[in-house]
């Protein structure tokens, strides 16, 4: 149970956060809670974010504490100590002496913490704390005043990322690229969407990997839903199936769609609006430009998508009314391309520092090192009453994305191994069957 970074990575992260924090201040970090899930039956346990990229604790109870209080940032990792009766049931914990090991200059029992964290912020001037995240920070925390949220500080140095985390999430699109494939050559029509969620997950098992979020399987007008989670539907022969499904290695995620029909032939008005998407989104790829404003990928994608619209008669106006107010884009074309162009990828699948176009605190340009989304999609839902769904595009859901790393030499597509073209897709769907 090694860390997945040196721990110098860890130790120059500790003091970059400092660096953003007056002197003689406190930053309070615990891990996630667990989660019930049914009587004694609980959740899959997944470590808090900002625990894994300050420390790389993975186990819970966990809390990370760091100080500047007279000069040197000073930190200590409070966790649960060693157990026999427990490992029997649970497992072999790290306990206190095991976790001397992680990047902290001290460790302490859990068990000490309350009494330990009132003596030491006693002595600092401003306190940093997530709040939400532990029930026992927020009973310690809520009748304390002045308490400062750190993220912040903490979100904009999570945007770049370094050479091993960009090495963790490139192995991660690559094991999601292979999973796509993999559900893509098992396809036959009438199968189930679960069979499909199943061909993709099982495939992130087998390579000792896990869903970074539940997979999205959509057939027919499903795929018109988008953060469609029921994957319990019949697809039909001819309809079209969208996955949108990712992995995570080392807690940094990858993040997948591709669409395609289940038989492994598109008809003519499903390849029309897969051309539309697939050009819409190289051109947001292409955009990935080492400062380029952020707000120009939203841009980009939506005027291509737009001109597309009127040029297959779905919207009868020019590209101005189409597009709308110049700097909102709410125009009409807006009623089949609902979400925006992409998000910044990391340790959260939407992750932070602005993570979505229009978020607070969202990037003003591209940085080298970012990794983000691309994805444009279109949806005309067969059962939606309030707008005009045109009947030869009828129950079509698109969407197409891919992991780009923003790099000086031009984007660079970590999920480049997945198939998207019209003619690897139908040459693959099915061939394994």
């Amino acid at each position: 149970m090694g860390l997945p970074f040196e721990l110098s990575e860890y130790v120059r992260r500790q003091e970059s956060v400092f660096e953003g924090f007056p002197e003689s201040s406190i930053l309070i970090i615990p891990t996630n809670d667990r989660k019930i899930r049914s009587n004694d039956v609980g959740y899959p346990f997944r470590p808090n974010s900002y625990m894994l990229y300050l420390c790389g604790w993975i186990e819970d109870e966990g809390v990370f504490v760091a100080h500047n209080i007279g000069g040197d940032v000073h930190s200590t990792l409070f966790v649960p100590e060693r157990d026999t009766k427990k490992e029997i049931w649970e497992g072999i914990r790290i306990g206190v002496e095991g976790a001397k090991e992680w990047p902290v200059t001290n460790t302490s029992a859990i068990e000490n913490f309350e009494s330990e964290i009132l003596q030491m912020i006693g002595g600092a001037q401003h306190v940093y704390t997530i709040m939400g995240v532990s029930e026992t920070i927020d009973d310690i925390f809520k009748e304390i005043d002045g308490v400062l949220d750190p993220r912040p500080i903490i979100d904009p140095l999570r945007r770049v990322k370094s050479a091993k985390e960009i090495q963790y999430m490139q192995e991660a699109a690559a094991i999601a690229s292979e999973a796509h494939k993999f559900a893509m050559v098992k396809a036959t029509p009438n199968m189930g969407e679960w069979e499909i969620q199943s061909s993709v997950e099982g495939h992130f098992m087998s390579e000792k990997s896990t869903w970074s979020f539940p997979s999205i399987v959509g057939g027919g007008s499903n795929a018109t839903i988008l953060h469609y989670k029921t994957n319990n539907c019949i697809i039909r022969d001819g309809d079209l199936v969208l996955v949108d499904a990712g992995c995570e290695i080392s807690g940094y995620a990858s993040d997948i769609t591709r669409t395609w029909p289940i038989n492994g032939s598109f008809t003519k008005p499903q390849r029309e609006i897969y051309e539309l998407v697939l050009k819409a989104e190289k051109a947001g790829i292409e955009a990935c430009q080492v400062g380029s404003p952020w707000s120009d990928l939203h841009r980009v994608v939506s005027e291509i998508i737009a001109q597309g619209l009127i040029d297959l008669g779905v919207l009868k106006c020019d590209l101005e009314e189409a597009i709308g107010d110049q700097t909102k884009l709410d125009g009409p074309f807006r009623n089949f391309f609902m979400h925006g162009t992409g998000h910044l990828l990391g340790l959260d699948v939407h992750d932070v520092g602005g993570g979505r176009q229009g978020d607070p605190g969202a990037p003003k340009f591209l940085e080298e090192g970012m990794v983000l989304t691309i994805e444009p999609g279109l949806y005309f839902a067969d059962w939606r009453e309030d707008v005009e769904i045109p009947e030869r595009y009828s129950g079509i859901g698109i969407r197409i994305e891919d992991d780009v790393l923003i790099t000086n030499d031009g984007p660079v597509v970590l999920s480049s191994s997945c198939p998207k073209e019209i003619t690897e897709i139908e040459d693959i769907v099915g061939s394994g069957v």
